[in-house]
């Protein structure tokens, strides 16, 4: 098998993990946590929050595998650029989503 191919598969693996746990969080009992070794939030509607949090995690894992395609065209590829840049400023979005509307929505007061 072609490295470019094995490349892909394993970016596109990592993309699944993020799907699978945005789909255990939909049916999660407890409140899932978003930020690691970081306990959550009392949340007022749990499976609300979860919810969002799956959905927030399914798109992160979508977008990722999307983002590896670029990771076809070879090594020396120019649209690597748009993986690696692609990524991060995904994963910022994803924080600043999760800190300004899911927070706020779902934070007991």
């Amino acid at each position: 098998m072609d490295g470019r191919i094995i490349g892909f598969i394993v970016w596109a693996l990592c993309g699944c993990l993020m799907i699978g746990l945005g789909i255990g969080a939909f049916f999660s009992k407890k409140a899932v946590g978003f930020w690691a070794n970081i306990k959550t939030f009392p949340v007022n509607d749990i499976r609300g929050y979860n919810r969002a949090t799956g959905k927030l995690f399914i798109a992160y894992g979508v977008i990722f595998i999307v983002l590896g395609v670029p990771l076809l065209g070879g090594q020396n590829t120019p649209y690597i650029l748009l993986s690696v840049l692609g990524v991060m400023i995904e994963t910022i979005a994803i924080m600043a989503i999760y800190n300004v509307s899911i927070t706020k929505k779902y934070r007991e007061k």
